[in-house]
């Protein structure tokens, strides 16, 4: 309740400056915050969010919106679903909005808002995991990517150290570096490095 004075003066001034319209509008809006508090109003007015992916595994590309008007596009996130599939087994997992919201950030911070991503990894099936960490020490049993919540990727146009330190200063979950494979691991795990 403490947005309430705060809420009556935007009111005031609106109608004092401006037209019924925005009187309205305004007070919709601050009806809106009392209802689902400041961050998922803040969330209902922001703008859409775009991805633009490429895969080097099957040559797909997607350009889509998966966000917008306050809230995900299920047809959109299936389409996204599809596309970071696993590559080696076919196998669709739901992927989670978080991780796709980091990627959308780091295009973001990174100033390639049009910018597409090469995606090298995305869903993990079991088997492929499994494969991937007989191979390599550095895949994880319990791999995020095992549950959707972790991407792979490169940005084109953007070094893959500098894109690191991008996901870094977000603290949005976990950031490993692989310099000479050139890619960052993000995933919505809990904030950590590698």
């Amino acid at each position: 309740m403490e947005y309430v004075p705060a809420m009556a003066n935007r009111l005031c001034d609106a109608a004092r400056t401006t037209g019924r319209r925005t009187l309205l509008r305004a007070g919709a809006f601050s009806l809106l915050a009392l209802a689902l508090g400041p961050g998922r109003a803040r969330a209902a007015a922001e703008e859409p969010r775009r991805l633009r992916m490429m895969s080097p595994h099957t040559g797909e590309r997607v350009d889509i919106i998966y966000f917008e008007d306050g809230r995900d596009l299920p047809d959109a996130l299936a389409r996204l679903d599809f596309f970071l599939r696993d590559f080696r087994t076919g196998d669709v997992h739901r992927m989670d909005p978080g991780v796709l919201d980091i990627a959308w950030s780091l295009a973001r911070s990174a100033g390639r808002s049009l910018g597409t991503f090469e995606i090298v990894s995305g869903y993990r099936s079991a088997a492929t995991n499994a494969l991937l960490h007989e191979a390599s020490a550095g895949v994880a049993v319990h791999s995020l990517h095992l549950q959707g919540r972790a991407i792979d990727l490169r940005l084109e146009g953007v070094e893959t150290a500098h894109l690191r330190d991008l996901a870094l200063s977000l603290r949005r979950g976990g950031v490993g570096f692989y310099p000479e494979s050139d890619f960052v691991h993000v995933d919505t795990g809990r904030v950590r490095r590698w």
